[in-house]
Formats: structure tokens, sequence, C-alpha cells
């Protein structure tokens, strides 16, 4: 496998199109627009930079790594890719349109992945043009410091796929945890119940944000408190994951919290809005409530 192209320039798709092509892979990297994969690549570079200017990368592992990232508009060009992966939001109507115009390109032996977070991968692949080709590959954020991926192959995927699957992921120099089709898979089957439990103790007024966050940190020796970590991911993606744990198992445990959609509702979506459970606006992250 030599050629692998990307479907979004978002954080995700960024990340793994840096892991790409700096394990030596060449990468298309994709969005709606042209100028948003090149505005992604730029991104990539000023990352880079930084690693050069901590003299943990060398000149040459830069402009090697960007020689090999080549950002483009639509799917015409990932003819020729090995494996396209999908690195869209967490919406299944959004990545089902993905998979059925990617199928119109997709090489007859070229495998075609979703970085999904939670959906069922054996309901996706009825949109995809080969199921014993399609699989989920979880990346985790950010990905260039994350060492783990999830690999979760469908009902139909083909052991050649997970084999190939995972042989890349171990190019990249990330382990691997193998997952039964289950809507969270593993690690956000058993994160994403803590998170929304946290904005449950929260909006029931048993402690504040701060004392939650401390209280997790030391009390589990967790590096980062579930609110902050919350923000961290992305409110509106913790909400559409817990959504569809709820809605796939019709398990109650998995109801979300109110102030959870509360707070998506008022466009206080963590980080990358400036404002979640912590306001980021400032200095430093200071307590919303």
């Amino acid at each position: 496998m030599r050629k692998i192209a990307v479907i979004g320039a978002g954080q995700m798709g960024t990340g793994i199109a840096q892991v790409s092509a700096a394990a030596g892979y060449q990468v298309y990297l994709s969005d709606l627009k042209l100028e948003l994969a090149e505005k992604a690549k730029d991104g990539i570079e000023n990352t880079l930079n930084r690693l050069l200017a901590k003299e943990k990368i060398g000149v040459q592992e830069v402009e090697t790594t960007l020689s090999r990232i080549h950002p483009v508009a639509g799917y015409e060009q990932m003819s020729d890719a090995d494996m396209v992966i999908e690195a869209a939001t967490e919406k299944e109507e959004i990545k089902r349109k993905i998979f059925a115009s990617v199928g119109e390109v997709l090489g007859h032996q070229a495998i075609l992945a979703s970085n999904t977070s939670s959906i069922p991968i054996t309901r996706m692949a009825q949109a995809s043009p080969d199921p014993a080709r399609f699989i989920g590959i979880h990346f985790f954020n950010p990905v260039p410091v994350m060492g783990l991926i999830e690999v979760i192959p469908g009902l139909g995927t083909a052991e050649t796929t997970v084999q190939t699957v995972r042989d890349f992921c171990g190019a990249l120099g990330k382990e691997v945890v193998l997952a039964e089709d289950e809507p969270g898979f593993v690690v956000n089957r058993i994160l994403l119940p803590m998170l929304n439990e946290a904005v449950f103790v929260l909006g029931q007024g048993t402690a504040n944000i701060v004392d939650i966050d401390k209280g997790c940190r030391i009390g589990l020796n967790h590096p980062m408190g579930p609110l902050e970590l919350a923000d961290f991911v992305g409110l509106d993606t913790c909400l559409d994951i817990i959504m569809v744990l709820y809605n796939t198992t019709g398990d109650s445990k998995y109801r979300p919290a109110p102030l959870l959609v509360k707070y998506v509702e008022a466009g206080w979506l963590g980080r990358k809005t400036g404002r979640g459970f912590y306001d980021y606006t400032g200095d430093a992250p200071v307590p919303t409530r």
C-alpha cells in the first residue's frame, strides 16, 4: 500500500494525513473546497515547524513529509489510492453520502475506511461499493500524539482487509485494539458514559466544574478531568456519540445529560468555539459556572 486518501481536512483528517505522510505514504487530502485542504496542509507545516524548532525532527523530515501531502477537491484523483479514509463529522447521513460518491471512483482492490468513533460499521457498509473492503479505523485526537487506533470490522469485512489495515496502523507506529462492531466500540463505549455522567453530576448540583475535574484527576489518576476532556473532544461530538449509543441500544443508561444538550444548543461546544464548561477566551481557562 503506497497511496492513502483522506476525506475531511478538519482536525482528525489533518492529523491522519500528517502521520500517514510521515510514515512514507503519498496522501491525498480532500475537503469540500481546495482552499480548505490547502489551509489544512499549511496547518501541518506549522505543526512540523514547531517540532523542528524544538529539535524533535529535522529539516529533511519536514520537507519530505510535506512533499507527500497533496491537497485536492472532490474524489476523482482518489481512483489510484490503495485506501480511502473518511474523516468527516460524526453524522451518519453525511458519511453515507461520501461513501456513495467515493464508490464511483474507488479502485477495485482499494479499501474504504471510516474514522467513526461510534457508528456501526455493518450498517454503514451498505452505502459502500463492497462491504468486504469496508472497515472502521478509529484514530484518537490528537492523531500525531495518541498511540492507539481501534480497528472495527463489519459483518461482511474480509479478513484480508482487516490484516491490511492492521499492517497500515503498525506502519504508523500505532498500537491496535480490534473491536467488535458494537455501538461505541471499546474506548467510547466506556468513556462517553463517564463524560455524560460528569455532566449529570454538574447539572444536579452535586459539585462544581473545578471539583468534578479535580476529583477525577486526583482520585482516578486521570490526566484530565471529564469536563475538561469533554471540552477538548467537542461537546457536539460527545452528544453525537452518546446519542448513537442511546438510539442504537435503546438503553436508558445512555440518555444524554440535559445540560450537555443545552450547551450544544447554545453553541458552547468547548475549546473549538472558545466556550464550553470552561471559557477559553482569556489567558487561562475559567469555569463557566
